[in-house]
């Protein structure tokens, strides 16, 4: 059996995170820093000698355009690639499109980071971060775990939220440990994992 290997890469920076907006489901493309966030990535897979056999991302172009540098930078272009939904980034509902600063005027400084950093609290029409891993989570199991358990070395390139709902089942971490994580843009973190689906070991490629 070979090593059960499952890399997470959240996309670069993207043109709506430089102009701090709130993001969601809308779909802009990543700015200069986003793309050579994305190349450094795929470099540092090389790096490690990774050879993937499967690829999977959400239908949004920032994540897809991520994953394309990133295999590109590994001449594994070729490979299968799957893009769902499921691993779309946390609709953020009425917010999305609006500046942050320009939300803390609408709601007031307090609601905003309550949206933002509560677990299981939903902005106006969007989905809270419990949401998101009820939506992300059924997939991650049903499609992308059983390639990890089979062998297959398998890369996800996704969002800050639809990840954080893969590491928090991955690392068994309660919703206040989960809220706290920061997901570097274009920072690969490896995971090796046992028969069972839990983690033999991790290791963060992060600058």
């Amino acid at each position: 059996m070979s090593e059960r290997l499952l890399v997470l890469v959240r996309h670069g920076q993207s043109e709506w995170n430089l102009k701090n907006l709130f993001t969601g489901w809308k779909d802009p493309d990543l700015t200069e820093l986003g793309v050579a966030e994305a190349k450094d990535a795929g470099r540092k897979l090389k790096a490690q000698g990774f050879v993937f056999d499967i690829a999977f991302t959400s239908t949004l172009i920032r994540a897809q355009h991520t994953l394309d540098l990133v295999l590109k930078e590994l001449d594994q272009a070729g490979i299968p690639v799957r893009k769902d939904q499921a691993l779309n980034e946390r609709d953020y509902g009425d917010l999305s499109g609006l500046n942050k600063d320009e939300a803390r005027k609408k709601w007031g400084d307090e609601q905003v980071l309550i949206w933002r950093r509560s677990y299981d609290v939903p902005p106006p029409g969007g989905e809270s971060l419990k949401d998101t891993l009820a939506r992300t989570l059924p997939y991650f199991v049903q499609e992308i775990l059983p390639c990890v358990l089979r062998g297959e070395c398998t890369l996800v390139a996704a969002h800050g939220n639809s990840l954080r709902a893969l590491v928090m089942v991955l690392e068994k971490l309660s919703p206040e440990q989960i809220l706290a994580r920061e997901l570097a843009t274009g920072a690969p973190v490896i995971y090796r994992l046992n028969a069972d689906a839990t983690v033999a070991s991790k290791l963060d490629l992060a600058a």
